[in-house]
């Protein structure tokens, strides 16, 4: 099976699997595949993913239907495409546990990274509406897939020393400071003390 190429694109334009889904609805209304226009570099990976996706439940044993597929059948395929994975993640016993940027090689396992994970599982659940799927049994939607993306993003915070959290707390101080020197000009200073406190 030559599944690797797939999962392993980073995603180019929304690294969060629900802004991706929730796009491609909009942008691409037609049906058919068979449109002159080159398809946009999302609709490609979504197709080419929907595709690595199909050939999984046929390899499957028992081979199973779409219709039959469930959050665990999802959950199934995320572990099974983490053979693929480019991210070391290191265990708890690894002297570079919750380092960023560990100075040496080490024999921790490779998986996938979270926000691929997350990126793919979006744009495959937007994959099973477009293909006739139902939105209320939408595998990919699934409670248990939800909370093991959560997981594995909090493991690899953990393991790898990565707050994803910096960059959402970064953008609103850079807001507030871009903010209060439009608001306030050429205060860049702090304010001169009181005039009491000259006595």
């Amino acid at each position: 099976m030559d599944l690797s190429p797939n999962p392993d694109s980073p995603p180019s334009g929304g690294g969060n699997g629900g802004g991706g889904g929730s796009s491609s609805s909009s942008s691409s209304p037609s049906m058919g595949a068979g449109t002159p226009q080159s398809p946009s570099r999302y609709e490609a990976q979504k197709r080419r993913d929907w595709n690595t996706f199909g050939q999984y439940l046929r390899n499957h044993r028992p081979p199973l239907s779409l219709a039959q597929c469930s959050g665990a059948h999802v959950l199934e395929f995320l572990r099974y495409l983490d053979q693929f994975g480019k991210t070391k993640v290191h265990t708890a016993a690894c002297p570079f546990f919750g380092h960023p940027s560990p100075p040496a090689p080490c024999p921790c396992p490779l998986r996938q990274a979270w926000g691929s994970l997350d990126a793919l599982v979006g744009r495959l659940r937007a994959a099973y509406e477009e293909n006739g799927g139902r939105p209320e049994s939408n595998p990919f939607a699934a409670r248990a897939v939800r909370l093991y993306l959560r997981e594995v993003r909090e493991h690899q915070a953990r393991a790898r020393g990565v707050s994803y959290e910096k960059k959402k707390r970064k953008k609103p101080q850079q807001l507030q400071a871009g903010d209060s020197s439009g608001l306030h000009g050429h205060q860049h200073h702090p304010p001169p003390p009181p005039p009491a406190a000259a006595c």
